[in-house]
């Protein structure tokens, strides 16, 4: 039977009749749209849903846009992610080109039902591993990304993902944003991998915690640079310029340390702190201990240096709600936004 969910009429935002691309809430309903189209376009391939009993399609063709590419994994034939193209011939002529995204390249999560499971699990532990670059699936998204920016160029370019995906739609921006190309990003509930400090409800002992954690991982990590002064500019420099927009839910483990992450970082240059900060939060314990014994490490993958980050301050009924890609377009949220950028 079909899942209320997976049908746009019952649970999608019908409510945006009119398409406002300089309005935040559209932006963020539409891109977490068209990732909830890939989830329906493989559970469509799974159940062998064709034509008019497609769900998928309506994900993508309320908001004008088509299906330029499936991006299929090929190990399994499971559809990961999906190219979509404005369709010109449908938006509103008195919008300037210039303002909605001509392309978006969106990711899904993993899906836990279908043949599809086994192999997205797979992906969950490297991406728990830091290992995702070394994925047959990244290999084809990346390639997909860099063809695309160079056929049309990345200046109306998205970006977009969930869970697993936002960390496929996050790594391809990153390297991406190494070679100068700086593409909109909108990644939903993207994975934190540390211990779940943001789960202490003492605020004192919290930042007491991060603050020992950062001053560890400074001193290890000046210790480790100093070793290696002819290593080449940091790349964690290099992608300051980049600002992806992060939206992420303080109930859902996955994703809330991007919350004590980056306040934590202010706080630091609050009081005082802030170059201890900026050389810990560049790294991650594992990736100096790797480069402390002589082994390329590609580092962590959820450490950035800037982000627009939206958190949902709704209260979830479940960690299934606060981690699912529903609740980024209801229209009853209380989200609460801030701009963090490297200095």
């Amino acid at each position: 039977m079909d899942s209320p969910r997976e049908n746009f009429d019952l649970s999608g935002p019908s409510h945006i009749t009119t398409i406002d691309w300089k309005n935040v809430e559209h932006q963020r309903s539409i891109a977490a749209s068209l990732v909830q189209g890939v989830y329906i376009l493989e559970r469509d391939r799974h159940e062998k849903r064709e034509g008019s009993q497609a769900l998928a399609p309506p994900w993508w063709e309320f908001f004008h846009f088509k299906l330029y590419r499936q991006l299929v994994d090929d190990s399994n034939s499971s559809i990961f992610g999906a190219i979509y193209e404005v369709d010109f011939t449908k938006q509103d002529h008195s919008i300037s080109v210039h303002e909605m995204p001509h392309y978006v390249i969106a990711f899904r999560g993993t899906i836990r039902k279908g043949d599809a499971f086994q192999q997205d699990l797979q992906l969950d532990f490297q991406v728990i591993r830091n290992g995702l670059h070394q994925t047959s699936r990244f290999e084809i998204a990346i390639q997909a990304v860099r063809s695309l920016v160079a056929t049309f160029g990345n200046s109306n370019i998205w970006l977009a993902g969930h869970s697993l995906g936002s960390s496929m739609a996050l790594l391809a921006g990153k390297k991406m944003a190494k070679t100068g190309v700086f593409l909109e990003a909108f990644l939903f509930n993207p994975p934190f991998l540390s211990a779940p400090i943001e789960r202490i409800k003492q605020k004192k002992v919290k930042h007491g915690i991060r603050f020992a954690g950062s001053v560890i991982t400074a001193g290890l990590a000046f210790t480790v640079n100093a070793k290696q002064k002819n290593r080449s500019e940091d790349p964690f420099i290099a992608l300051s310029a980049w600002v992806p927009c992060l939206f992420v839910n303080p109930a859902d483990h996955i994703c809330s340390e991007y919350v004590g992450y980056f306040e934590h970082r202010k706080k630091m240059e609050e009081i005082g702190a802030g170059g201890i900060e900026r050389l810990a939060t560049q790294h991650s314990i594992g990736d100096l201990v790797m480069r402390a014994i002589g082994k390329e490490s590609e580092e962590a993958l959820h450490l950035i240096p800037s982000a627009n980050l939206t958190v949902n301050l709704t209260p979830s009924e479940s960690f299934k709600k606060a981690h699912g890609i529903h609740q980024w377009w209801r229209t009853d949220l209380n989200l609460q936004s801030k701009l963090y950028r490297f200095r």
